[in-house]
Formats: structure tokens, sequence, C-alpha cells
């Protein structure tokens, strides 16, 4: 099983994924949101802004904590959070078996497609 420590390299490493894209690329694909990615399995919700200028104020949370809703949130077990950010699980894929699970507006879901490799 991941730790929260595995998990928030895992974040560095999808920043970095994001911010290797052109600044043109990411100021077409990304829109600013706030964005609460929970791991049940680590009983923790981590909080974060997506932004063109890649991942923001990211925080984690005990599972239970008071929080107010995020534009996209997005349910994921710890050791497929780190195996997409290592490139070793498609998001795609993950998505697909919903191994991965989305709540978003859909055209916050169509943005995000297309940020997916």
């Amino acid at each position: 099983m991941s730790s929260i420590d595995a998990c928030l390299d895992g974040f560095a490493l999808i920043n970095r994924r994001i911010l290797e894209q052109p600044r043109q690329e990411r100021d077409r694909r990304i829109d600013e949101r706030s964005v609460a990615v929970v791991v049940p399995d680590l009983d923790t919700t981590f909080r974060l802004r997506l932004t063109p200028e890649g991942l923001a104020d990211l925080t984690h949370h005990p599972g239970g904590t008071e929080l107010s809703p995020a534009q996209v949130t997005v349910t994921v077990g710890g050791d497929d959070l780190v195996a997409i950010a290592e490139d070793r699980l498609s998001a795609k894929l993950a998505l697909a078996t919903r191994r991965v699970k989305v709540n978003a507006s859909l055209s916050d879901l169509l943005r995000m497609r297309s940020l997916l490799r």
C-alpha cells in the first residue's frame, strides 16, 4: 500500500509532467480548478488547485475532515495514484476500468480528457 509521502511524490511527478508542456498548450488546455483527490485506502483527501502554472496549494486532510466542495473530485487508490504518476498505469485505462472515478462538470471532464496521455 502506498503512503501519503508516496502520493505527494506522485503529485510532484504529475506537476513536472504538466510543466513540461509548452506554456501555450497549458493555457489552452487548463482552466484553473479546485481539485479534491480522495484516497480511501489512506483515509485522506488531497486538496489542490490545477492551474496553467501547474499544481498549487497542495494539502492533505484526514478522512472525515469537513471540506468545502471542489470543482473536480477524483477518487483513486493510493497505489493507482502512484502508478499513474510514474506512468506504470495509463490514466485512460484507469478511468475505463473504474479504478479512478471523476466527479466534475461535462466541460471539465472534456478538458481533463485532453490532458490525459
